[in-house]
């Protein structure tokens, strides 16, 4: 079942939103403990869901695999928020990386060059 809410939600309005939420533990290592351990909760809930389509033949999920991924997010965004950092930052950083991993657009090769990870001279 999809839920309705509001039509559109920018990232900072869903990091206030997992702010107010996200309160437990009360201490900072607990809730980056608590955050990264969802994290890989709900991408097992998520990978669970393709797995029966793909090895099982059951139809897609695609309600449960909404569901699971805004659930991924939630975490993600909240383990940011602990360590000083917004969902935009993270965005922001993965396309700067990625650019400069892949200038020309994916290839395998690229894949495999790691241009981002290469020493500075």
């Amino acid at each position: 079942m999809i839920l309705t809410g509001p039509e559109t939600v920018t990232v900072d309005e869903f990091g206030e939103h997992v702010g107010k939420l996200f309160v437990k533990p009360a201490d900072h290592g607990g809730r980056c403990v608590h955050a990264a351990m969802c994290v890989a909760g709900e991408g097992g809930e998520l990978i669970d869901a393709v797995k029966k389509h793909w090895i099982y033949g059951a139809e897609l999920d695609t309600a449960n695999i909404l569901e699971e991924c805004g659930d991924v997010l939630f975490y993600v965004t909240a383990l940011l928020g602990e360590v000083g950092y917004t969902m935009n930052d993270a965005m922001v950083h993965n396309v700067a990386k990625l650019k400069k991993r892949y200038p020309q657009g994916y290839t395998d090769q690229a894949a495999r060059d790691r241009a981002d990870k290469q020493p500075k001279t």
